[in-house]
């Protein structure tokens, strides 16, 4: 792979969707490879993380070491050390990205920092932590990721009043998509009471991949790997619809601008489909779709666009409806991946935080 911009990634952005990368490392900002990324490849223009992103990050390479040495010896709370790593990593990346930023008006050109996952359940710090969060970082193009759990949805609403930029993360359904937009809503709505600006960014990240995953061996094999693409299918036409709403209008003549569908978990799990499959597959207007460094690199390669999403969704809802005549219950199954994505991530942030520990003992 040469870094040029192949024929897929050129088609992907006039069809109006960002291609964001979902990793970050020491290593990728060092060698000017994202930097690469961005100006001559493959045309990234954000970048997402998560806590296992993170973990890999850190605890597989000696990127980190110096600096791990260096605020273990001020005395940093682990956490506290996880963070300034964190905020030194995506505030460079920032910076790199700040021109697409500036120049689409500050629609695209962001990057994402989540909260701990053990805030889950406590809206007053996790919105604490995104406020600070952001405030650390400076830098305007920094999404604070929240997950739309039940549980997250009134801190989301909160954050957006208190205008931090936010991710929603974890969204696995139509439904959950449309409880974090009507949080993102609220906030906004709250904001113009109080006189503020509605102009605060958001993005609904909707996981697409691990559908496939779960129901893989479980329907008849007409459906097998057709799951994950009808739902981003489906809820890219309630992405339209409230953005032809009346109530959505009205925000936008004040200041408001689109908290933006975003398609996560877009690398392939099944080694027997092509590894661009929900790449292709999920072009539409004004979404963004972020992926592996892994997919992105095949995207550009040999990826191809296949026709933009239908704005009425096209046959999504009759695939859909085959999979609730194989057994497939949608609604519980979007629970149980929701609820099983969070505990990944607790897990993820527990071996990530035991790892920095073990590794400021080592270097002491």
């Amino acid at each position: 792979m040469t870094g040029k911009i192949g024929e897929a990634p050129r088609a992907l952005a006039a069809a109006g969707q960002s291609l964001w990368l979902d990793n970050i490392t020491r290593t990728l900002l060092d060698s000017g490879t994202l930097e690469r990324y961005i100006g001559g490849g493959l045309a990234v223009t954000g970048l997402t993380s998560n806590p296992t992103i993170f973990d890999n990050a850190i605890s597989k390479s000696t990127s980190y070491d110096a600096d791990v040495r260096a605020l273990a010896a001020k005395g940093l709370a682990v956490e506290d050390l996880f963070f300034a790593l964190a905020i030194a990593d995506l505030t460079r990346a920032a910076d790199l990205f700040r021109p697409v930023y500036d120049r689409t008006a500050s629609v695209d050109g962001f990057v994402s920092l989540e909260v701990s996952p053990l805030l889950a359940y406590d809206t007053a710090s996790t919105l604490a932590a995104a406020k600070s969060l952001h405030a650390k970082a400076g830098r305007p193009n920094l999404f604070i990721k929240i997950p739309g759990t039940p549980e997250g949805l009134p801190a989301i609403e909160e954050a957006i009043f208190a205008g931090v930029p936010i991710n929603v993360t974890l969204l696995f359904s139509t439904q959950q998509y449309l409880a974090a937009a009507e949080a993102y809503l609220r906030g906004l709505e709250r904001r113009v009471t109080a006189g503020l600006s509605p102009d605060v960014r958001s993005v609904a990240s909707l996981f697409i991949s691990r559908w496939d995953r779960a129901v893989a061996g479980q329907v008849p094999a007409d459906l097998t790997n057709k799951l994950g693409i009808a739902v981003g299918t489906q809820a890219y036409k309630a992405y339209r619809d409230l953005l032809d709403s009346d109530r959505w209008q009205r925000l936008e003549n004040l200041g408001a601008r689109p908290q933006r569908l975003l398609y996560a978990s877009t690398g392939v799990k099944d080694p027997a489909v092509p590894d661009t499959l929900y790449i292709g597959a999920l072009a539409s207007p004004n979404t963004v779709n972020t992926m592996p460094e892994e997919t992105l690199l095949a995207f550009g390669d040999h990826g191809a666009m296949k026709a933009v999403l239908p704005r009425n969704g096209g046959g999504a809802e009759a695939v859909l409806a085959a999979f609730g005549k194989a057994g497939v219950d949608l609604t519980r199954l979007a629970a149980t991946l929701q609820s099983q994505g969070a505990e990944s991530f607790v897990g993820s942030w527990k071996h990530l935080l035991a790892s920095i520990e073990s590794k400021s003992q080592a270097l002491k």
